[in-house]
Formats: structure tokens, sequence, C-alpha cells
């Protein structure tokens, strides 16, 4: 869910610090290792030339350097496919793959972009037009992604700073620190899909899941897939994507304490529930591919949603779903009390 309980133990800080030396031994392999993994970077756009340049270029200064641009024009009529070509002019052809978008809106063009079976790489990065990534963007990713066993899906994610229309740092998305779990997921998207990177295991599911589903947001589905299908999601704290705010965003910002109310408001008016309506079919579509533990967390979420106060309650509690802070916390068992899931 687009947005945000208190920690019930020191078990998530004990897991986050493991994470934190597996991650520091990683680095300690000799970087050249990078140079081998190719990542797949996966750009969808519409009308975005007035900020797509600043986002290129920051492309370009990618301490990581072994990576493919596959821009999806969802239909254009700004000069966005002009700022393509010139890009593809200057890196070249085997570089960057400028592509027609499905025309279904931006997340059936984003995981068009995840489907399509002409992009291969190692690991894949989704990119909105209109942000900047750090130069090391990339690099702490595929640091992390490098420490899990190919088999196993990994997504790598993170916070985000917020940066106005001509630049200005505004402030930082929240800070969660509970651990990513599809109990989390069911309830909650952790990061947006412009920090997101993620390995070729990953990908193999979202492919197969297809891109045709009707569903809230990409980023939000591939956290839960990932996450339900046991695999492995890591939350930088460090933001290594400045999101851009602006008048066309499609998605607004998640900082700031109004921000973080918009959406508990959204909640409670029922935006959640008609959100789970798309997902939950989603997920029971590829039930084949969930964990055990997560048919089980799945199975009691559903059930919990067809029943009357206190047993709702009761059931959402038993399938142990969370999200992330307090603040998201009472208003997502406001929302169950309501029946707003």
């Amino acid at each position: 869910m687009p947005d945000d309980n208190l920690l019930s133990s020191s078990e998530p800080y004990r897991e986050v610090a493991a994470v934190t030396d597996h991650i520091r031994t990683a680095e300690a392999i000799d970087s050249r290792v990078h140079d081998n993994l190719h990542v797949a970077i996966l750009m969808g756009t519409y009308n975005g030339a007035r900020f797509l340049e600043e986002q290129l270029s920051s492309l370009a200064r990618q301490r990581h350097r072994t990576w493919t641009l596959y821009a999806s024009d969802d239909g254009s009529q700004d000069g966005t496919l002009k700022v393509l070509e010139a890009f593809r002019d200057q890196w070249g052809d085997g570089r960057v793959h400028i592509l027609q978008g499905p025309r279904r809106g931006f997340v059936a063009n984003f995981l068009s972009l995840a489907c399509r079976p002409e992009v291969s790489a190692d690991f894949f990065a989704w990119c909105d037009q209109d942000d900047i990534w750090r130069d090391d963007k990339l690099d702490v990713a595929l640091t992390w992604l490098r420490t899990i066993p190919h088999e196993i899906p990994a997504l790598y994610c993170g916070r985000t700073e917020t940066i106005s229309q001509s630049g200005v740092s505004e402030g930082f998305s929240p800070l969660f620190r509970r651990t990513p779990a599809f109990a989390n997921a069911l309830v909650q998207s952790i990061a947006g899909g412009n920090t997101m990177v993620f390995n070729q295991s990953a990908r193999v599911l979202l492919q197969e899941a297809g891109d045709h589903m009707k569903l809230p947001s990409h980023d939000w589905w591939a956290y839960q897939l990932i996450s339900g299908a046991g695999g492995k999601v890591y939350y930088d704290a460090k933001p290594k994507v400045l999101y851009r705010q602006h008048e066309a965003n499609i998605v607004g910002s998640n900082s700031g304490v109004s921000a973080r109310l918009m959406r508990i408001r959204l909640l409670l008016e029922g935006r959640f529930r008609q959100w789970n309506e798309q997902t939950l079919p989603a997920l029971d579509s590829m039930k084949h591919r969930l964990t055990r533990e997560s048919e089980i967390t799945l199975s009691a979420f559903k059930a919990a949603r067809r029943r009357k106060l206190p047993w709702r309650v009761f059931g959402c509690i038993r399938a142990g779903i969370y999200r992330q802070t307090v603040l998201g916390t009472l208003g997502l068992f406001a929302a169950i009390i309501m029946k707003k899931i």
C-alpha cells in the first residue's frame, strides 16, 4: 500500500545488524567484480521532457558503468522522445533502447518493461523520468544483491530524499525500521519503484505474473510478490534517489506529517479496501509461488476481512499483519474496525 508498529522485540534490530555486517563483508570483495554485472535500467516515460535530461545525466554518472537503458514511452506528446534520442545518439544503440509503451497507465508501463523478453540482464532497476540518482545508487544496490544466492528472489529498495521542482531538498520519506516481510507487504508499500533494483529470480516472478493485471502500483506488487515467494527484501535507510515533487507527479510525497495523515485518511475512506480488491486476486493467481507461511498469512487476512467485529480484529492480529510506524498501525486498526480493509 502506498505509505507507512512499534518494535515488538529486539529481533528486527538483530536482523538489521546482520544485514549490515553482510554488506560490509561484500564491500571488502574486489569491486571489480561489479564490472561483470549487467544492469537493465527500466525507465517509464510520458511527457517528461522537462526534467528528463537531469535524470539521464545522473544515469551517465553512475559509478557502476555496466548498464543498458530501456525507455518505454507511453505516447508522449512533448519533447520526451527527442531527449531520449539525443541520449541514444550519445551512448549508442547498444546502450539505449527506446520502446513503445502499452498505453495502459504507468503501472502497466513499468510491469511491461520487466516482462519484455528482449530485455536481458543480471539485475533490473526501475527508473522514473523526473528523479535524480546519486552516483552510487547502482553500486550500493549491487553490493547487497550480490550477497543473495541467484536462485533466491531479491529486491533492494530504500528511502528517498524529496526535492522541489528546482532541485532544493524538502525532506525525506519515512525511515522504516521493522523487518520487510509479506505480513507487512499485505498492508503497506515501504518504498517506491524508483528505488528498486532486483535480481533475475525476482524478475522471473514478475514475468510469470504478467503485466495485464489491474494493480494500484508496480512497486507495492513487487514487494508483495517477492516477499510472499520467500525472497529477500532489503530496505536501505540511506537515500540514493532524489525524488522530485511537481504538479505532474502521479504519486505524491510521503514525507512530512501532513502527507502521512493524508494517506491515513485515504485508508479510512476505503481506498485501501479498493486496492485490496485488486492485489488479493493477483496474489491468488500466484499462490503456487507463495511459501507455506505466506499462504497461511494470506488466507487468514482474506478470511478476517469478511468477518464481523470483534472477530475481524482478532483475525487480522492472527494473520500477523503490521505497518511500519505507530501512526500507520493506528490507522490500520481503525480501518479494520471500520471495515475499510
